[in-house]
């Protein structure tokens, strides 16, 4: 954003960046549905003189419950949408994708990463799997142990 406001004048950047972040911190996010402003303050400001403090003479009294809860709710909708937002997230991310477990006794084959076993994976052209192996035990979904030969070391 910073380099479409300032084009070919880059000497004057320390001059733009306020403008700058003030107009991107009035910008919807589409995560949250709110402006950074909405959130921290509670209101959108228009201009920056919005954001400066009232003087104590023309300081509105307001009941700290009502002002606690005014900060509150859009802190509350937000996370709403940033929950809904990653929920739709995860499910575009998991299509196509099915669950698999294994039980103690299924046999499966391992991928050998070359940074755990660097002896077994030399070459390029050799094969990238080994197995099957026996699961042992059951960790949780994503762990498994399991009986490797004397010859793989862990």
């Amino acid at each position: 954003m910073l380099r479409a406001v300032l084009k070919k004048n880059l000497k004057i950047w320390e001059d733009c960046l306020l403008h700058v972040e003030f107009a991107y911190n009035r910008v919807v996010h589409s995560t949250t549905n709110f402006c950074p402003f909405e959130i921290v303050y509670g209101f959108k400001p228009h201009t920056p003189m919005d954001l400066l403090p009232l003087p104590l003479q023309e300081q509105v009294k307001v009941d700290a419950a009502k002002r606690a809860e005014f900060i509150k709710k859009p802190h509350d909708d937000t996370r709403r949408n940033i929950e809904k937002k990653s929920a739709q997230y995860a499910k575009q991310a998991n299509k196509g994708k099915k669950k698999v477990i294994f039980l103690p006794g299924d046999l499966v084959w391992l991928h050998l990463r070359k940074d755990r076993f660097p002896q077994l994976c030399q070459s390029k052209l050799s094969p990238r799997g080994d197995g099957p192996f026996k699961v042992l035990e059951k960790i949780n979904d994503n762990a498994y142990k399991i009986e490797l030969p004397l010859n793989i070391p862990m």
